[in-house]
């Protein structure tokens, strides 16, 4: 039997493993202030992310994203195998267009039927 997975929003973003690595969500701030998530060899060429989950500690490579999932969960991802999983979600935007036409513009509207 196949199944396809349904379709969930889920947070992430991409660890470059630099300085230049801005903008944290709060979650993996969080995520290492309570110690479920830590660097090793931070300041070096070899830093590493460590990620502790669900099946045990995770090691994040430079590229990788980074993910929680919708129960809270955090775990990282092969770039690979985000982008052929995931696409941007958009956001739905709900609009009411009300227009206020006077009757010189009803008249006009209404010649060439």
């Amino acid at each position: 039997m196949k199944y396809r997975k349904k379709p969930v929003v889920i947070e992430a973003f991409q660890w470059t493993g630099g300085p230049e690595q801005e903008d944290d969500p709060e979650w993996i701030i969080e995520a290492v202030r309570n110690g479920s998530a830590w660097f090793e060899n931070e300041g070096t060429p070899e830093v590493k992310f460590m990620i502790r989950t669900l099946e045990g500690v995770h090691e994040a490579s430079i590229g990788d994203y980074i993910i929680r999932g919708i129960a809270g969960e955090i775990y990282p991802c092969k770039p690979d195998i985000f982008l052929a999983t995931y696409e941007p979600a958009v956001t739905k935007v709900s609009m009411n267009v009300t227009a206020h036409l006077d009757e010189d513009e009803i008249k006009h509207e209404t010649d060439g039927l």
